[in-house]
């Protein structure tokens, strides 16, 4: 029998799909858990997706996402944290235990800087988001988006940020997207262990088509997703592994021809 109990989909998959039509798919393809987005969760009352995830036998992997911390001014850089502690909240509210940080570009400050306000936000929010359950994933961008999305672009980058704080209120996500190309990543994997709060994987697609939009369901480029999985395994991760895929082509068809054939490359490929 094909075990999807660990499988989840992230709603970047399919964006085209709501958060209710998401749920129904997930639940309709026996998938076990759901990576939801803020903008998605925003367009029903919380207590009712809550309820419609209980009811669908699912669970929540992560909300997606907080961070973006850097700002030109100290008032934005505030407005952020306090942005930040209503993703928490958010998390919590839908019985997510993880909140996937994505740092942000320099935004106004310089690169150091704005390294220093990632370091900052996270001694300022891991009490809160301790206080309510959750744990925050700081999420290690490929070094390309470092101008646009984060500064933060390795996972020996992410894990000595997170090792400065609680394992109990602050982890790292291991994207196979943004961490196959890095010589150190296995020995990273190693060294994170139970920090790891997920793992999300895709395909890098050669030659790449678009840096934001140019991903692949696994076994369509040349990440070893495989690989990856049985090391963070070996490190001691035994949660959700989650589809997260940006591209058009599967954003423009049929969500649920697309949800089977994830299935099937996440049980030969993952």
């Amino acid at each position: 029998m094909n075990d999807l109990s660990r499988l989840s989909l992230n709603q970047a998959t399919l964006k085209q799909w709501s958060l209710h039509e998401a749920i129904e798919g997930c639940a309709r393809h026996g998938i076990g858990h759901i990576g939801i987005w803020r903008d998605k969760l925003a367009e029903q009352p919380i207590g009712e997706t809550r309820r419609h995830v209980r009811e669908a036998g699912l669970r929540v992997s992560s909300l997606c996402r907080g961070g973006f911390f850097s700002a030109p001014t100290a008032s934005k850089r505030a407005a952020q944290i306090e942005d930040n502690r209503r993703a928490i909240e958010d998390c919590a509210a839908i019985e997510s235990t993880v909140l996937v940080l994505v740092s942000g570009p320099a935004d106004g400050q310089t690169l150091v800087d704005a390294r220093a306000t990632v370091r900052d936000a996270l001694f300022e929010l891991a009490p809160y988001a301790a206080a309510w359950g959750v744990k925050l994933g700081i999420e290690p961008l490929h070094p390309m988006y470092a101008a646009e999305r984060s500064v933060v672009v390795t996972l020996k980058q992410a894990s000595a940020l997170a090792e400065e704080l609680s394992p109990h209120s602050v982890g790292v996500i291991v994207d196979a997207f943004h961490v196959w190309w890095d010589p150190e990543v296995e020995k990273e994997i190693a060294r994170a262990g139970e920090r790891i709060l997920g793992f999300h994987v895709s395909d890098w697609l050669v030659p790449l088509p678009d840096m934001l939009l140019g991903r692949g369901i696994m076994g369509t480029g040349c990440i070893d997703n495989r690989g990856l999985r049985e090391a963070v395994t070996l490190a001691g991760y035994g949660g959700p592994v989650e589809v997260e895929i940006f591209n058009q082509a599967l954003w423009d068809g049929d969500p649920d021809e697309v949800l089977g054939n994830i299935c099937r490359a996440y049980l030969e490929f993952v």
